[in-house]
């Protein structure tokens, strides 16, 4: 009689029991991973949202040529640094020059021309002080000869003659009288610099001036130059695009997140960016400055229309810009366009949207003022040139006197 084999007879109830202890322990670990999970949701991760589709922006300044021209020199190229009014293009200024010094002699002869007509209401005055003396003496010669007309002493014919001379000498004090006033209309009681023709030609030499210094494009701000097009030769207009500055200092992040995830999400909650291109090894520090206004479809060139035909439901995603630290900025720089890590902090609480009007500019630049005090330096200096101080200083009184004169 043979003995059974102990391995084979528990074989098939072995393996069942291997099973059963298997299945039990990944339910064990399914349920630990479950209550995990429910720990980190309901303590750490509903108080987060994170998003991957994330880019880093900034001011693009275009730089384009306000006057017309041939580029003669280029002062930058792609990835250098450049400051706020450093030469950038050159353009050939033979025309603005030209037309430059013909303001300024128009305006040193327009000065000139009013200093002539200051110099006129003198000569006014006294061709009317001369007709006043003349009618005075017609008046008592014609008053003498009407008292002795009744006596016979004077004939009416001599009358008549005074009576004709009265009235030419009245008419000569009128026509005087009315050129010393129309005279001082052209001067009124302001300086030379004042009269309009002068400010015509001032505000012509000051446009001559901007234009001759427009052909010298400078940076308006600091940054890095971008894009450069323009070549050396090449016939500009205005509006043509040249280059672009971009302050790398000054970016931000337009973080995209879905509308679902937007529920408890505020401005000025805290924000951590981790960038693709520095990894793990350089993390950001920021906080939530806007939520977007629009989805990205609803300002698209063609929005969706979904008011006819078959419609499928996207989740629809809105841009939240966010300020970064500018010290990590300026520690590991960022470029336009590189994709970011977002992770947005709900514990703190804000304002969906602004609730006060911004009272500060974004961005501004002051290196065209300069053109605009130096063209007026160059106005004043022409017409301090061309009038001298004594005759400028004794305008106002001639115009003084024309007034008293003429009353």
């Amino acid at each position: 009689m043979s003995t059974p084999n102990p391995a084979v007879a528990s074989g098939p109830q072995g393996k069942p029991r291997q099973r059963s202890k298997a299945l039990r322990i990944l339910v064990f670990v399914l349920i630990l991973v479950g209550i995990g999970w429910a720990v980190w949701y309901f303590l750490i991760g509903r108080w987060h949202e994170y998003t991957d589709d994330a880019y880093v922006n900034g001011n693009i300044v275009q730089i384009t040529p306000m006057v017309p021209g041939t580029v003669t020199r280029i002062g930058a190229d792609d990835g250098q640094r450049v400051q706020a009014g450093q030469l950038l293009v050159q353009l050939d200024s033979a025309d603005t020059q030209a037309a430059q010094a013909q303001a300024e002699a128009v305006l040193a002869r327009t000065v000139r021309q009013v200093r002539g007509i200051y110099r006129g209401i003198d000569g006014s005055q006294a061709i009317l002080a001369t007709r006043k003396a003349d009618l005075d003496r017609a008046r008592a010669d014609f008053d003498r000869r009407k008292g002795l007309v009744s006596s016979g002493a004077v004939s009416a014919e001599e009358l008549a003659h005074a009576r004709a001379q009265l009235e030419a000498a009245q008419a000569a004090f009128d026509a005087a009288n009315q050129k010393l006033a129309s005279d001082s209309v052209l001067v009124d009681s302001a300086g030379v610099a004042a009269q309009p023709d002068v400010q015509a030609a001032s505000a012509v030499l000051r446009q001559a001036y901007i234009n001759n210094a427009r052909t010298r494009i400078v940076a308006p701000v600091g940054g890095y130059v971008a894009r450069r097009a323009v070549q050396l030769g090449q016939r500009v207009q205005p509006g043509t695009p040249l280059m672009a500055v971009v302050p790398l200092e000054q970016v931000w992040v337009d973080a995209n997140f879905k509308e679902t995830q937007l529920r408890h999400m505020r401005i000025g909650q805290p924000v951590t960016l981790t960038s693709d291109l520095y990894g793990d090894d350089a993390e950001y520090n920021g906080h939530v400055v806007s939520l977007g206004i629009g989805t990205g479809s609803a300002f698209s060139l063609l929005p969706a229309q979904n008011a006819s035909g078959n419609w499928i439901k996207i989740v629809q995603r809105l841009p939240v810009r966010i300020a970064l630290d500018p010290g990590q900025v300026r520690k590991h720089p960022l470029r336009i366009g590189l994709s970011m890590a977002v992770d947005v902090s709900l514990h703190t609480g804000g304002a969906i949207l602004p609730e006060k009007a911004t009272e500060k500019s974004i961005l501004v630049t002051d290196v065209y003022d300069r053109q605009r005090s130096e063209a007026d330096a160059l106005v004043a200096k022409i017409i301090q040139d061309n009038l001298p101080a004594p005759a400028h200083a004794a305008a106002p009184h001639r115009v003084a006197n024309a007034a008293i004169a003429t009353r």
